[in-house]
């Protein structure tokens, strides 16, 4: 005997129900952004990040630790996106083994581009579903998911 607490039938249905609806609301929101704007969605949380901050520039442990991505996926994605001439990167003038990941004027049109279809479609498929009360429910639940998470965290999170 492990000691397993199995989920019940009920908690089994809600963690499957969720599983699907992720899996599945996430390959709905790539592909619009694939066919409307070019961008992928992670291309588009690149972007976001960046202009999240004042001056469009992030050194590349901070959108690892905003991303949740491994090393290796970011230092490929941001490749990629450079190569494409959506991000930049500049030298640390403070650290000289360190950079900055810059959004470029091409970014910056692109997610401004983007923005609106992404929100229509986030709106379409997920929200306008919802009650107000739903939508405050998920809210607490996705935080208090979260709160566990933080609090439970391991060096490669």
């Amino acid at each position: 005997m492990t000691g397993t607490q199995w989920l019940d039938d009920e908690e089994q249905r809600a963690w499957r129900a969720f599983v699907r609806m992720q899996g599945r609301l996430t390959a709905r929101l790539n592909r619009q952004l694939q066919t409307d704007s070019g961008l992928s969605l992670a291309d588009y949380e690149v972007l976001v990040q960046l202009t999240d901050t004042a001056d469009g520039r992030l050194r590349p442990f901070e959108l690892q630790r905003c991303l949740h991505w491994e090393q290796s996926r970011l230092s490929h994605h941001l490749t990629r996106m450079q190569r494409r001439g959506l991000i930049g990167r500049e030298e640390c003038t403070e650290d000289g083994r360190g950079a900055f990941i810059v959004l470029t004027d091409a970014g910056r049109d692109a997610i401004t581009a983007a923005a609106p279809g992404h929100v229509d479609t986030v709106r379409s498929l997920f929200l306008d579903g919802l009650t107000r009360d739903q939508i405050a429910a998920l809210r607490q639940v996705s935080e208090q998911v979260l709160g566990r998470l933080d609090a439970t965290a391991d060096t490669d999170d």
